[in-house]
């Protein structure tokens, strides 16, 4: 979809900040100071525009505007609101509005955002935008760009059907003090339902040998219609050179993953398209046309940290390349255990203590500009430059749950893994990675859990009393 279509929106869900951006200017003088003076007393603060185009099933008769000429009374469905960024990081919405059609009596925040319009946000007053991180109910991020003020971000590619997001802002106001919010929204489905597509991750590229492949289908597949998961599963075919031992999992009605019986060899090739299209899925009615995908694997790297010993031996090819001194999570901060794989790098992150539930004011609360910042989990573990605890690296662990090293092994770790290796912490004390959760912790599965979760698997299970062998076997494509 193209960005002149109507593009500006954020919704809110039940329990959560819903706001939708609009460009710069849009509030009123008065509206501007009214909301100053509401917070001369109080903490440090900024107020966003958001501004959102919901989809309300054409109640309004007013079709979608471009995205300049966006206006309450002219466009159909478009909201604008106002959400306060505070220092504690929650949100206050400062004015609701109507839909822009005064006529209409349906309530903006019970309709969901409409996936064809932008999703903008602005700062009305004084102060600048530091971070927005978009991501979906299965962890992907919706890329886009801050403006170079710093003032406003805008979406660059669009939001997806049928799907649940979560934004997070982190902002500065004039005097340089931190601010953020968490804000929700949920976007419609397609107008008819559509036909059962898949969308498949991760986008082309180069991956480590961990690397998980994901199919985020347009419709749920529910559980109890097994003929439908089969058809599916069947559907989504997976290749290689070479040739591997592969199977998908449902990891809910509406993803799937896939992963080899062990790490994909180094410098695999890996293809993966739908076979879905024309194919009948009983009540959920046909398939339809999916964007068939390619990446490589490159060299494979394991990172394994020994907390006990206080020491991550990195290994390119199974050859070891570096060992560095570490330091992990502390007692009731302890890493989780287990096998995790580089989400992303960020060469700059702030670390706060709230964002992990430490009450600011308390002895273990922290507010770090970090560097070099390896991220393999959603919720914040990062592998990453502390000089703050060199002395305790290789001899204790001292953290709040990441791996921390000295500045210079930090930035060459940062530099030699990609999305995709493997990051496995042993001795740790600290609980088991999940598997779906909080990034890709599949590989904790044994193949026979990891078959459990294959509708064809069990389905050849069941029908020869016995297990299958591998249900979605890899073949090399000639």
């Amino acid at each position: 979809m193209q960005l002149t279509k109507a593009w500006r929106v954020v919704a809110a869900v039940t329990g959560a900040v819903l706001v939708a951006a609009a460009a710069p200017g849009r509030a009123s003088d008065a509206d501007a100071a009214e909301h100053g003076a509401g917070r001369a007393a109080a903490e440090a603060a900024v107020t966003l525009l958001v501004g959102r185009a919901v989809d309300d099933g054409g109640r309004t008769g007013v079709g979608r505007c471009a995205v300049h000429t966006s206006r309450p009374g002219l466009c159909g469905g478009w909201r604008e609101e106002r959400v306060r960024a505070t220092a504690r990081g929650n949100g206050t919405v400062l004015r609701t509005p109507t839909l822009g059609d005064p006529s209409s009596d349906a309530r903006a925040d019970a309709l969901p955002t409409d996936a064809g319009a932008p999703l903008e946000i602005t700062l009305v007053e004084p102060g600048r935008l530091t971070d927005v991180t978009v991501t979906d109910g299965h962890g992907r991020h919706l890329a886009g760009e801050l403006g170079p003020d710093g003032g406003h971000w805008l979406n660059t590619e669009p939001l997806r059907a049928g799907e649940t997001y979560t934004v997070q802002v982190g902002a500065q106001d004039a005097g340089g003090t931190p601010v953020g919010v968490t804000m929700a929204f949920r976007t419609a489905p397609p107008a008819d339902g559509g036909r059962l597509t898949a969308e498949f991750g991760p986008r082309p590229g180069t991956y480590g040998a961990g690397e998980i492949v994901t199919a985020d289908l347009s419709r749920p597949v529910p559980a109890d219609d097994p003929l439908a998961r089969e058809r599916v599963e069947q559907a989504l075919q997976v290749t290689s050179e070479p040739q591997v031992e592969g199977a998908w999992h449902w990891v809910g009605p509406s993803t799937l993953h896939y992963r080899p019986r062990t790490y994909w060899p180094a410098h695999t090739v890996v293809r993966v398209r739908s076979g879905l299209d024309g194919v009948e899925l009983g009540d959920l009615g046909y398939g339809g046309p999916s964007e068939p995908l390619e990446f490589t694997v490159g060299d494979r790297i394991e990172a394994i940290t020994d907390s006990a010993a206080h020491e991550m031996t990195v290994r390119r090819n199974g050859r070891v390349i570096r060992t560095i001194p570490v330091t992990t999570g502390k007692p009731g901060f302890r890493t989780r255990t287990g096998i995790k794989v580089v989400l992303r790098k960020e060469s700059k992150v702030r670390m706060r203590g709230d964002s992990v539930g430490i009450k600011r004011g308390t002895k273990e609360f922290y507010d770090l500009p970090v560097r070099y910042a390896t991220r393999v989990t959603w919720s914040g573990e990062y592998i990453h430059a502390a000089p703050w605890s060199v002395e305790a690296q290789g001899q204790a662990n001292v953290s709040h749950g990441c791996t921390g090293m000295s500045t210079e092994d930090a930035a060459w770790f940062f530099e030699t893994v990609r999305e995709g290796d493997i990051v496995e912490v042993v001795n740790s004390g600290g609980e088991m990675m999940a598997p779906f959760d909080n990034g890709f912790g599949d590989w904790n599965l044994d193949w026979a859990s990891w078959l459990a979760g294959s509708a064809l698997a069990t389905a050849d299970a069941r029908r020869h009393g016995a297990a299958p062998l591998a249900p979605a076997r890899l073949h090399p494509t000639t």
